[in-house]
């Protein structure tokens, strides 16, 4: 039996199963590394990205020491963002959907708090959140953690990064001494082995390969004048000509001007930052991840722990200062057995950066020669899919069979002409064909979904 089979772990045939059916066949690195100490109890500080595994590796083994039979918390993942917390809770519950009786709950900002309170008081074996709203929630009494077996800090860099420390110390303040802790970070700094140090026994630290492969993510830097930067970002676009590209800029204000500057130039393109209203947050991040837009101009901040499958292109319209967000954004690419593109925008004064780029990856990077590309004036990118916002979710027992079965029964669409489907607690989001966007409107104006007549709109 190979050692990254999972069935070489003493897990029991539920997980297995549940593995099994979600296409997990062997472990990453990161799952074969870290996954047979965390089953054994012990702590375990890891350096890992987005995309390697982790949340499994920490779900398998919070799932595996559950109590289903007492109704309180006994496991707590803090995240930075209330996007990583959805995405983490996602695929735990994905893990346990062979195991009755398991409640999650999930406590973030944005959403009101007395839902939360309510789902709090019938019981959850699992809570996943957000700093700032545990903290409230234990101000509040709502929230106990005595009971606690196993904390884990998400992207806890990330997390200090966002001004989290405090709030971090004055959480674990209230979980019990005895409790097994798991620290996942995306970089090392001496903050991280500080928190480390203070609330971690004897941890295994576990490092996982942040090089990235040069056949699987090309690599190129333009050296542009500074005035000059949004002149080269249309000739990458129309020289590349990606189906979907992430813009990583360093501010919100960046974020903004770089989107508009792009919409004004026939590529359709949203911007994500911190100073979005949460609706409006997942508003772009539904549209993106369900092909309605296929250019998100991002800060590192507000783009960390994205699910996004198959990204063809990154682009650093300025560079990073830290080498290792360079890694973490051209990361993003290139995944599951594709190949990815990273362009880079610089000015003669962000060589010092290149230099501390190349020191960290250990080879050279390749310039590119911006007046040799071949840019097409002509060149568009629109989404081939339209969203349609519905306002009826998970509190009304929708389900996204029942929005499918819907659109494909009495309005006509065809299967194909439907994309994804997202479920929120009180709307509804559906991906639908632009060739289809009246046919379905038109529909769910006059239909109903599930017996029940709904309001629907183009998200633009």
């Amino acid at each position: 039996m190979s050692n990254t089979s999972f069935s070489s772990l003493n897990l029991p045939k539920t997980q297995l199963d549940a593995l099994a059916s979600l296409g997990y066949e062997s472990m990453t690195p990161i799952q074969a590394q870290s996954l047979p100490e965390i089953l054994n109890g012990r702590d375990v500080i890891a350096q890992a990205k987005t995309g390697s595994g982790k949340t499994a590796a920490f779900g398998i083994g919070l799932l595996e020491k559950l109590n289903p039979r007492f109704f309180g918390v006994q496991a707590l993942v803090l995240c930075p963002t209330r996007e990583l917390a959805e995405q983490v809770g996602k695929e735990i519950r994905k893990l346990a959907r062979f195991m009755p009786n398991i409640k999650l709950v999930m406590l973030c900002g944005g959403k009101p708090i007395g839902p939360q309170i309510g789902s709090l008081e019938h019981g959850a074996h699992i809570v996943v959140g957000t700093p700032g709203r545990i903290q409230d929630h234990l101000r509040k009494h709502t929230l106990k953690l005595d009971g606690l077996k196993a904390l884990v800090l998400d992207e806890a860099d990330r997390m200090l990064d966002m001004g989290f420390a405090d709030a971090m110390q004055a959480i674990i303040g209230q979980t019990p001494k005895k409790r097994q802790t798991l620290l996942f970070s995306a970089t090392y700094p001496d903050s991280i082995q500080q928190i480390s140090r203070q609330y971690q026994q004897n941890p295994l630290t576990v490092t996982v390969e942040t090089e990235h492969n040069k056949d699987v993510i090309e690599q190129l830097i333009y050296e542009v004048n500074k005035n000059e930067r949004d002149n080269a970002l249309l000739a990458l676009f129309a020289h590349y000509q990606p189906d979907t590209c992430v813009v990583f800029c360093h501010t919100k204000k960046q974020c903004d001007e770089v989107a508009n500057f792009l919409k004004q130039h026939r590529i359709e393109a949203l911007a994500i930052h911190g100073d979005l209203e949460q609706r409006e947050r997942d508003q772009v991040l539904v549209r993106f991840a369900n092909n309605s837009c296929p250019v998100l101009v991002a800060t590192d901040v507000a783009a960390r722990g994205l699910d996004i499958k198959d990204l063809k292109m990154v682009i650093n319209y300025e560079l990073p200062r830290d080498p290792e967000v360079y890694v973490h954004r051209i990361g993003r690419t290139g995944r599951a057995g594709q190949t990815g593109l990273a362009m880079s925008i610089v000015t003669p004064a962000e060589t010092p950066r290149i230099l501390a780029i190349e020191e960290a990856q250990k080879h050279t990077l390749t310039s590119g020669v911006l007046t040799s590309l071949d840019t097409d004036t002509t060149f568009t990118l629109q989404a081939p899919m339209a969203t349609i916002q519905i306002d009826e979710g998970r509190k009304g027992k929708i389900r996204p069979g029942d929005i499918l079965g819907a659109l494909t029964g009495d309005a006509g669409l065809k299967g194909a002409q439907i994309g994804k489907i997202d479920i929120f607690d009180m709307s509804s989001y559906v991906a639908v064909d632009k060739s289809a966007l009246r046919q379905a409107l038109n529909y769910l104006s006059a239909g109903k979904i599930k017996g029940k007549a709904v309001r629907a709109r183009v998200i633009r």
